[in-house]
């Protein structure tokens, strides 16, 4: 066998493999674009609540007598339990509520944050927004409240989140 036919061989296998590729990629592009897809139906919007926050941690002070017996390096003057409160979030579209969730702490020990992501799809139109959130339960109602006039487009997606430095609701 000469070098000569070897090299048509492989020439062969790289046309037949460049084909094959060739045909690949054009599949993958004519399946990207078709078959149209939406996801939502025609004249609706998408609403999402979606954030991450920690409740307060049940804190009590140590007395006098406690702190006498701690070593100076461990004398704070208050004692936390390790899981942190679930937070409690309702959301009302027009005065109906359309969300109302307690959110348990993550992690094993409860000490994490709590998460929540709901999509509420709503028709297209003008609504008016109401949020609220309890982060410590030893507060009677709610620890913040916000409200907000929106307008949705068909199609459009808003989502609400929360801002824990500023203490506020914020859409975006």
């Amino acid at each position: 066998m000469t070098a000569r036919t070897d090299w048509r061989g492989r020439g062969r296998h790289l046309a037949l493999g460049g084909a094959l590729s060739l045909v690949v990629v054009l599949a993958a592009a004519a399946l990207s674009a078709w078959p149209a897809w939406q996801s939502l139906p025609p004249d609706t919007a998408l609403l999402r609540l979606s954030f991450t926050h920690s409740g307060v941690r049940n804190c009590r002070d140590r007395t006098e007598e406690e702190l006498a017996k701690l070593p100076p390096n461990m004398r704070n003057s208050q004692i936390c339990d390790r899981r942190r409160a679930p937070v409690r979030v309702e959301m009302d579209v027009d005065g109906q509520t359309v969300i109302a969730a307690d959110l348990p702490p993550s992690g094993l020990a409860g000490s994490g944050p709590s998460r929540i992501y709901r999509r509420v799809e709503l028709p297209a139109g003008s609504y008016h927004l109401t949020l609220r959130m309890r982060d410590d339960p030893s507060v009677a109602g709610f620890t913040q409240e916000a409200a907000f006039d929106i307008d949705l487009s068909p199609a459009e997606s808003l989502a609400v989140d929360f801002d824990a430095t500023t203490g506020r609701f914020f859409l975006h």
